[in-house]
């Protein structure tokens, strides 16, 4: 089963692919999608779902997975939300387009899932990542959360006992 993982941005677009074979998870791709401030919102969201399409055709994923709505507190303001919520769309487009299965993960429960409690630091996060995946080199935070949604996804798809727990 191979996994693409999503962390929604507006600036920054977290995408990590995973493939699990047996018990054994290896990354197969990471990366961040970088969009300018100074570019259009409109172009922004386009980049995006383009650059997911081309991922999603490069690697062939069976599901995705993807951060799940913020939690209250975790955005400044409207404005944050909207635009994240934007972000968020054009990516899971890209995902629906392809008729990839989707799970939605909390922030909270894919942080648990990893480092064993849902407040963890993005530091805790890129580490236990890089020690998991057995990476030679550390994720850049956003990838490194991408991956972390795959990896909990293929924990959960491995123990479908507790698929009740998200």
């Amino acid at each position: 089963m191979i996994v693409i993982g999503i962390d929604p941005g507006s600036q920054k677009t977290g995408w990590g692919v995973v493939e699990v074979i047996r018990r054994d998870l290896s990354a197969v791709g990471w990366g961040v999608i970088r969009m300018s401030s100074s570019q259009p919102f409109y172009e922004r969201l386009l980049k995006i779902h383009d650059e997911l399409a081309r991922i999603i055709d490069l690697y062939h994923p069976d599901e995705a997975a993807a951060e799940g709505i913020f939690q209250s507190g975790a955005v400044q303001n409207f404005q944050s939300a909207l635009k994240l919520g934007q972000a968020r769309g054009a990516a899971l487009l890209a995902l629906a387009r392809a008729r990839l299965p989707l799970a939605e993960y909390p922030p909270a429960e894919v942080k648990k899932s990893l480092v064993g409690h849902g407040r963890a630091e993005k530091w805790q996060m890129q580490g236990m990542i890089r020690s998991v995946l057995k990476l030679d080199e550390t994720p850049a935070e956003d990838a490194a959360d991408a991956l972390a949604v795959a990896v909990c996804h293929a924990f959960r798809a491995q123990h479908p006992q507790l698929r009740g727990l998200r």
